[in-house]
């Protein structure tokens, strides 16, 4: 379980991320380490101190007070008692046992001061507010007792957070430091993930990724760049290949249509114009989906809602049933003649299945829906997504024949990819296709 969360936040997180964590993990445990064997020693240090000064105190609060009387012996012992240590003296009252915990400290008192041990030294801990104190006695020749109490804290265990804190916040300046250099360092690879992500889109044409940073990504800021140029020499080769090839087949296919005119037979001459036809259309849509790429079309204010009229008017005009819905004006940046050529496709394509076909214009928030539905048979849901790639047709499943070479959608999917937008296909509850082009409201608005 631990295993796979430790996979999922390895995988979610960024590789400046990643490496920040390295240096914060490093950080903390080398400054938390170093602070609490600091803190280690300095108890050390402080406990040796402490030893001998109380070995000192006691041995000569001892001597003193057992060659004085007993009636002058609680004047004395108030006389020995100084700011770190409290005397007391008891003649019928023994301290408690000895504690376990300060046989450390025992050892090194009776180290310093021999005569200590011999005297029955017994030491036991007196804990007060967090504060942890050292009490108890040492033995007279005349079987009373010496009692002392040290008057401030031996262990200051609060020091140990305190001093780690301290130590954090230069390690936390490093650690921000060493952040700002890595991002810095890994800029480059941002560039180059941009750049990738452009290709194809027809702005990046004639640009180059920066070959900077360290050796690594320079080289592969290198082979992309090598990789980016080849890409465009082929699809210029194939651009330029596909207008020859379209130049060379509409001069034959004019010659066809003149030579049709003057064929007697009015069934043979219809035949003929309707293959003419087919196959300039077949050229049109193949020309429509593969070229372009040499000259990106630029983004211009378009009226969508009066071209979505304007397309309605045709249906008119032409004797179809055709009707829109949404404001009358509506402004976007766009590529007019990619987007016109979409919604030309999407109105050809609903006339070409069905008897009605419905326009209809929203802007929402952050949005603008567009969508064409028409009356026909729709497509089976299996095949709504397929029915976006190139070349592919369903004309059993419409149920009629169809000219063209099955671009007509993969065509519209290209444009509104152009625009940044999601084409979606789906069955109406009525019967029939909705075909719904999700545009972002970029700066237009209705007016």
């Amino acid at each position: 379980m631990n295993a796979n969360i430790f996979r999922r936040l390895h995988g979610s997180a960024g590789l400046i991320g990643q490496v920040f964590a390295i240096l914060l993990l490093a950080m903390v445990l080398e400054f938390g380490v170093s602070a609490l064997l600091y803190e280690r020693a300095s108890q050390f240090s402080v406990r040796d101190d402490e030893a001998r000064r109380l070995a000192e105190h006691l041995i000569i609060a001892r001597k003193l007070v057992d060659e004085k009387p007993p009636a002058a012996r609680p004047a004395l012992a108030r006389e020995l008692t100084t700011s770190r240590y409290e005397i007391r003296w008891a003649p019928g009252l023994p301290p408690p046992p000895a504690s376990a915990d300060l046989d450390p400290m025992y050892h090194q008192i009776v180290g310093w001061e021999p005569d200590l041990a011999r005297a029955g030294l017994r030491m036991n801990l007196s804990s007060a507010a967090r504060r942890a104190s050292t009490a108890g006695g040492v033995q007279l020749s005349d079987g009373s007792w010496l009692h002392f109490r040290t008057r401030q804290a031996i262990h200051m265990r609060d020091q140990v957070i305190e001093r780690v804190l301290l130590a954090m916040i230069p390690a936390a300046v490093l650690i921000l430091m060493g952040g700002l250099l890595v991002r810095r360092t890994l800029l480059p690879l941002r560039r180059l993930a941009l750049a990738a992500d452009r290709v194809g889109s027809g702005s990046d044409r004639d640009e180059a990724v920066p070959e900077i940073g360290p050796s690594e990504v320079r080289r592969v800021t290198g082979a992309f760049n090598r990789m980016h140029a080849r890409i465009y020499r082929l699809i210029e080769d194939r651009t330029q290949a596909l207008a020859a090839v379209g130049h060379d087949l509409r001069t034959p296919l004019a010659r066809l249509r003149l030579r049709a005119d003057q064929i007697a037979d009015s069934g043979i001459r219809a035949s003929i114009e309707a293959d003419v036809e087919e196959m300039s259309a077949m050229v049109a849509s193949l020309l429509a989906y593969l070229g372009g790429e040499d000259e990106v079309e630029p983004r211009a204010m378009t009226d969508l809602a009066v071209l979505c009229a304007t397309l309605c008017d045709d249906m008119s005009d032409r004797g179809r049933d055709g009707s829109y819905d949404g404001p009358a004006h509506l402004e976007l940046p766009l590529r007019r003649i990619t987007i016109k050529r979409a919604m030309v496709n999407l109105v050809e394509n609903a006339l070409q299945y069905g008897d009605k076909v419905f326009l209809s214009l929203a802007q929402e928030s952050d949005r603008i829906v567009l969508s064409v539905e028409d009356d026909g048979p729709g497509i089976p849901e299996a095949s709504l997504v397929r029915v976006l790639d190139p070349f592919v047709r369903l004309d059993v499943a419409r149920g009629r024949d169809t000219i063209g070479l099955g671009l007509g959608l993969a065509i519209v999917a290209k444009a509104v990819a152009e625009h940044d937008g999601v084409f979606t296909l789906t069955n109406r509850p009525q019967g029939g296709l909705r075909a719904e082009i999700v545009l972002p409201t970029g700066n237009g608005g209705p007016a």
